[in-house]
C-alpha cells in the first residue's frame, strides 16, 4: 500500500529508484489454477499475470496441462498498491505449488525484471529494493507494526511513463532523500516505529513536489490533530494515509471517518507490517 520511501540511492545510478514498500495485512491479490477442468479461451488472469506464467514454464521447459484459472484481487489498479506484481507473485506462487517445484526467488525477479519494474512483494519482510534493478539492497525484518487511515483519490498513474520525471527530480534533491532514507534505515535498525513514521513524512513530502496529491497539505496540516505518527502515500499512486505506532479508539477511528469525508473521500482503514 504505497511505500514509506521512494527515491534515489546514495552512490547509486541514475536508474536505481529505490523503495521501502509498505504491505498491509488483509488485501490480496490470489490466483489458482484447476487441472483437468476444460481450457479456458482467455486464461481469466491479467495480461501481466498471463506473461508472467508463460515465462515461467518456457524457464523450466515445461507446458500447463489442460485446466482453468481463477483470480482474485483486492487490490485496485493505478492507484499504487502493487496490483499488477502482486498478481504477477501469485500466478508463479501458484505455479511453484501446483507443480512441486521449491519456491525460487531468483526465478520470481528474472520473470520480474523481464515484465516491469516492482515492488518487494515477494518478501514476507521490509526491505529496500531497487526496483529497476529488481535488487534486494537490504532487508528490514518483520518487527514493525504500523496502523492507518487511509484514502485514495481518482485517477490512476502509469508507473513507467512517470519514471523519468522522478529521477530528474532525485538529481535535484539528494540531500533530502539522503536524510530521509537514513532517518528510516536507522529507524528498522533501532526498531523504532516513530522514526520510520517521521522518515515516511519526509519522503512523503517530497514526493509532493513532483506527483502532488490533492489532499496531501490537508492531511499533513491536520496529523497532529488525530496523535498521528506520520503520513504515508503511494509514491506514484493516488493514495495517502496516516500512520499510527498503536492502536487508536473508536472515537478517533470516527474522527478519521468524518474527516476524510470532509475532504469527499471515504476512509479506509488497515494494519501494516508482517506481524
Amino acid at each position: 500500500m504505497g511505500e514509506l520511501y521512494q527515491g534515489p540511492l546514495p552512490s547509486g545510478g541514475d536508474s536505481d529508484i529505490a523503495l521501502v514498500s509498505f504491505p498491509v495485512r488483509g488485501l490480496t491479490a490470489r490466483v489458482g489454477f484447476t487441472p483437468g477442468a476444460a481450457r479456458q479461451e482467455k486464461t481469466g488472469l491479467r495480461p501481466k499475470a498471463a506473461e508472467a506464467a508463460r515465462l515461467f514454464l518456457n524457464h523450466h521447459g515445461l507446458a500447463l496441462p489442460s485446466g482453468a484459472w481463477s483470480h482474485h484481487s483486492d487490490l485496485p489498479v493505478g492507484v499504487g498498491m502493487a496490483s499488477s506484481t502482486a498478481d504477477i507473485v501469485a500466478t508463479l506462487r501458484c505455479l511453484h505449488t501446483y507443480l512441486g517445484i521449491p519456491y525460487d526467488l531468483d526465478t520470481v525477479l528474472r520473470v520480474l525484471s523481464s515484465i516491469e519494474r516492482a515492488d518487494s512483494v515477494f518478501l514476507d519482510e521490509f526491505a529496500l529494493h531497487l526496483s529497476n534493478r529488481h535488487r534486494v539492497v537490504r532487508r528490514l525484518g518483520s518487527a514493525l507494526r504500523f496502523h492507518t487511515a487511509y484514502i485514495t483519490e481518482p485517477g490512476m498513474v502509469d508507473t513507467e511513463a512517470v519514471t523519468g520525471t522522478l529521477q530528474q527530480f532525485y538529481r535535484r534533491r539528494p540531500d533530502a532523500y539522503g536524510r530521509a532514507l537514513a532517518g528510516l534505515l536507522d529507524g528498522f535498525s533501532a526498531r523504532d516505529p516513530v522514526a520510520v513514521a517521521h522518515a515516511s513524512t519526509q519522503s512523503a513530502a517530497l514526493s509532493q513536489e513532483v506527483l502532488p496529491k490533492e489532499t496531501f497539505e490537508t492531511v499533513l496540516a491536520h496529523q497532529g490533530r488525530f496523535g498521528a505518527d506520520g503520513v504515508f502515500v503511494a509514491h506514484t499512486g493516488c493514495l495517502v494515509g496516516y500512520l499510527f505506532c498503536r492502536p487508536f479508539s473508536g472515537r478517533t477511528r470516527s474522527d478519521l471517518t468524518t474527516f476524510f469525508a470532509s475532504l469527499g473521500h471515504q476512509c479506509s482503514f488497515a494494519q501494516g507490517g508482517f506481524r
